[in-house]
């Protein structure tokens, strides 16, 4: 599913337009990025929680010249699947 359909189902589902809709999504997801800017751990409970994990230094190669090279550690956004979520994709049977 795609951002616009997200927009359009969400709309659909409040009864809000979709303009309306998207200012909430847009604002939603920009104030999840800036708190994970800032070191932040956002959770929405039962949701689930985003966080930014420090991924180590690694060895890689260059495939053009087969050359070991050095990767520096980097910041990754991360999702961890809260309770709510992880029951309602496997459900009890």
């Amino acid at each position: 599913m795609q951002k616009t359909e997200v927009i359009a189902r969400v709309a659909k589902e409040s009864g809000m337009t979709q303009a309306d809709t998207a200012k909430v999504v847009n604002t939603l997801l920009s104030v999840i990025t800036e708190a994970l800017k800032d070191g932040e751990k956002v959770t929405l409970t039962g949701f689930g929680a985003f966080e930014v994990r420090e991924a180590a230094p690694r060895a890689g190669i260059n495939i053009r010249t087969m050359q070991r090279i050095e990767l520096p550690s980097s910041k990754r956004p991360s999702f961890s699947a809260g309770s709510l979520l992880k029951a309602a994709v496997n459900p009890k049977k």
